[in-house]
């Protein structure tokens, strides 16, 4: 019988989590565009195709220094583990950010073999739980507006944008085409 558990994560296994944390390919992208004067500013996403695929392999963005921090998330028991019959295929690395009663999800992939599936959903779900029981208010993600699948995904979720950074990753990432998108799914 096919059965998935969610639970926290005890260690990462880093040879694993390389597999799960695949990345994504988009043929479109959130264009934002900005127009500012003194009495208004607009933000805007517009849906668009690439001229070229996007590639992103979020393995080869994170530092040593991002998996310590990682692994020091363990503790507070809010990242967790999919496991399908044993083996773990889908992972949420979040981190409680008191002063605003958030639990902010740095991470969360599902294994490409085993998208689809509403694994993703599940891990989603349990934080949401775990958050709420502790009096949390919100979730909050963030992801790039060339990653058009995850923000369907996460508006399907119950979180919806709420605010964008056109200078999150570098100074140059309006004009790279690269902008942070943030969600986030309130709780209660």
């Amino acid at each position: 019988m096919d059965r998935i558990e969610i639970r926290p994560l005890e260690q990462l296994d880093r040879p694993r989590l390389r597999e799960i944390m695949a990345g994504y390919t988009s043929t479109q992208r959130y264009a934002a565009r900005k127009q500012e004067s003194d009495r208004r500013t607009v933000i805007a996403l517009e849906l668009e195709p690439l001229a070229a695929p996007h590639v992103r392999n979020y393995w080869e963005c994170l530092s040593e220094d991002d998996l310590k921090r990682y692994e020091g998330f363990l503790a507070e028991g809010f990242s967790l583990g999919a496991y399908r019959n044993g083996a773990w295929i889908g992972v949420a690395l979040a981190e409680v950010q008191g002063w605003n009663r958030v639990l902010s999800v740095w991470e969360l992939h599902v294994h490409p073999d085993h998208r689809r599936q509403g694994i993703g959903r599940r891990l989603l779900d349990e934080l949401a739980v775990r958050a709420s029981a502790l009096g949390l208010r919100a979730l909050t993600v963030e992801t790039q507006n060339t990653n058009v699948a995850a923000i369907h995904f996460y508006r399907q979720a119950g979180f919806s944008i709420e605010g964008i950074d056109l200078s999150y990753y570098t100074n140059q990432d309006a004009e790279d085409g690269e902008v942070a998108v943030f969600l986030r799914r309130k709780l209660g």
